[in-house]
């Protein structure tokens, strides 16, 4: 009969550092500047931001971010993801910030506006996966 090990716990190691709330304020003023640039919507934008509340999001154009939750901080990594690949692959400025919303083969024809407004952080996700295949990264 096999007998059982006793194996030691050990503590839950974060696969990368957690995101400090300095770094999610100044993520979220950069989304702010961000969809002023790709002309994203107020309502667009709260949909982005995983259902942010219009006044939340109003309080965040305003200059006053408040506390961001970690999901919330994911969300805006990604997001800053996507601007920085879109910015190593175009160098035209126009090229840059209008990109998302030019329909793309990669997505069946929808725009990475498109895919994005899907509400779920697996798509912007995605949005991101192909912009980082496409730069090499």
């Amino acid at each position: 009969m096999p007998h059982l090990q006793v194996i030691e716990k050990t503590a839950h190691q974060a696969a990368a550092p957690e995101i400090t709330e300095a770094e999610g304020q100044a993520m979220a003023r950069a989304a702010v500047n961000l969809f002023a640039r790709w002309r994203v919507s107020d309502s667009q934008a709260c949909i982005l931001l995983g259902g942010l509340s219009p006044r939340t999001w109003a309080r965040w154009k305003g200059g006053d971010i408040g506390r961001i939750p970690r999901d919330l901080k994911a969300r805006l990594s990604n997001l800053m993801g996507i601007h920085k690949a879109l910015r190593i692959i175009f160098t035209d400025a126009d090229r840059i910030y209008g990109w998302v919303r030019r329909e793309n083969a990669a997505f069946g024809g929808a725009s990475a506006l498109d895919v994005m407004l899907g509400g779920e952080l697996t798509d912007i996700m995605r949005v991101r996966r192909y912009l980082d295949s496409i730069r090499g990264g």
